[in-house]
């Protein structure tokens, strides 16, 4: 048999894992996986259709802002924006599909099958989020294999956190807050830490944004800080409490936007704004107020939430990651610590002040902080270790942060001549078994 040619392997490597992915959950469908019957009853048809129009507008907007806002926001380094959007969209629908089956066999698995409905689909897509998250510590350092097995380390962890938080513990996060960003926060910083180990990552020549890229940023921000409101309140029950959702949501976001205009300005020395700090700070405020959402606060609190988590993304930026990065030797790639970590941390507390006169749920929303937490810690430390595999073709330094290395880019293959070769011949024989 003729052998494989070392240039060719690590290209064979990603649809190989995905087309066996998509081929077995094809036959696990097939075998499993229904939808309802249609009910003959007027009332129940009235009731499957009314939860699809009042789903499907919320849904929709979710998928916008995963697809295109996300998307957009992580297009900030300039040499890996195909990379960026194509990566963010292959992790969502795989792990959406990934959290399908385990959702669906962990929970709704009757009679040897599984019943398919828009619900389900919307809660397997919450899961995705979490992967997108995580990968936001390690965009541009690790490849899409990397990717794409911690997408089949984290969804699991993420599905039993979720389970003992809510059911277990208890916990009120309508908007995932604690659930979702606090735990994919500090999952993908665990991975990073593990992945990269004690080694200092220098600032690479790639690295650096440019105004056109910052431009396309900012643009998904825009995006995201729009349809915000929807994911906040789409697990709402219909009504007062949806709506008091995204009333919150939206004074907080728009208290943590102009915020970071003035936190940004003042931390300038030259009193300019950062599109780094515009792009995150500006959203902060949706990840802060997603666990109070639906309560009934008092609108100056919900806007005192959004401007303090504002002032804590920005401070972080400035402060905290160079911190972290010289003390600790950890890498964050997009500041997932800053977005998802402190705000969230800070919304917590929030919750549990929020909630500090019922006594025992306040030690619930404090529990469930601590184990969104350190199981992600945890969960990533051991995941970022797996994905320093030799097998999984993690690229060597000089190859970060360029799309050369996955699409065919026409102007820089003029420009790159012979170097790009011996380029992809070296990451080749990285990427060796």
């Amino acid at each position: 048999m003729m052998a494989v040619p070392s240039s060719t392997y690590p290209r064979r490597l990603l649809p190989l894992f995905l087309g066996l992915f998509q081929g077995a959950l094809l036959l696990f469908f097939a075998l499993f996986v229904i939808y309802d019957e249609p009910s003959a009853q007027a009332e129940d048809t009235n009731l499957v259709a009314n939860q699809v129009y009042s789903t499907f507008p919320f849904f929709q907007d979710i998928q916008v802002m995963l697809v295109v806002g996300l998307g957009l926001l992580l297009t900030f380094l300039p040499r890996y924006g195909f990379s960026a959007l194509t990566h963010n969209f292959l992790l969502l629908n795989f792990s959406m599909q990934w959290a399908l089956v385990l959702q669906g066999l962990l929970h709704h698995f009757h009679h040897g099958q599984i019943h398919l409905d828009l619900h389900k689909l919307l809660i397997s897509e919450f899961a995705a989020v979490t992967v997108l998250i995580s990968v936001g510590a390690i965009l541009g350092r690790a490849s899409p294999c990397q990717l794409l097995v911690m997408a089949t380390c984290e969804i699991p962890i993420y599905l039993a956190s979720e389970w003992v938080i809510v059911t277990c513990l208890g916990v009120l996060d309508v908007g995932g807050t604690i659930t979702i960003h606090v735990f994919s926060c500090y999952f993908g910083l665990g991975v990073s830490k593990a992945l990269f180990k004690a080694t200092q990552q220098p600032l690479h020549p790639k690295e650096t944004p440019t105004t056109s890229s910052d431009l396309m940023s900012l643009v998904g921000t825009l995006i995201l800080w729009v349809f915000w409101p929807s994911f906040v309140a789409v697990l709402c029950q219909p009504g007062d409490a949806q709506h008091r959702a995204i009333l919150n949501t939206l004074l907080a976001m728009s208290a943590s936007a102009i915020t970071t205009v003035v936190a940004s300005s003042l931390l300038e020395r030259d009193g300019k704004l950062s599109p780094g700090h515009l792009q995150n700070g500006s959203l902060a405020g949706g990840v802060a107020i997603g666990v109070v959402a639906d309560m009934a606060m008092p609108p100056a609190a919900t806007l005192a939430l959004g401007s303090l988590s504002a002032v804590v993304c920005v401070l972080g930026f400035g402060f905290l990651t160079p911190l972290l990065r010289r003390k600790l030797t950890l890498h964050d790639q997009c500041g997932i610590h800053n977005l998802h970590g402190l705000p969230g941390i800070l919304g917590a507390a929030a919750s549990v002040v929020a909630v500090l006169w019922w006594g025992q749920q306040a030690l619930c929303q404090a529990a469930g902080l601590a184990v969104a937490t350190g199981a992600s810690l945890l969960a990533g430390l051991l995941t970022g270790a797996a994905l320093g595999l030799p097998c999984l073709a993690r690229p060597p330094e000089r190859l970060c942060f360029d799309d050369s290395l996955y699409f065919k880019i026409q102007d820089q293959a003029e420009s790159a001549g012979l170097d790009s070769s011996a380029e992809e011949g070296a990451l080749a024989l990285k990427e060796r078994v």
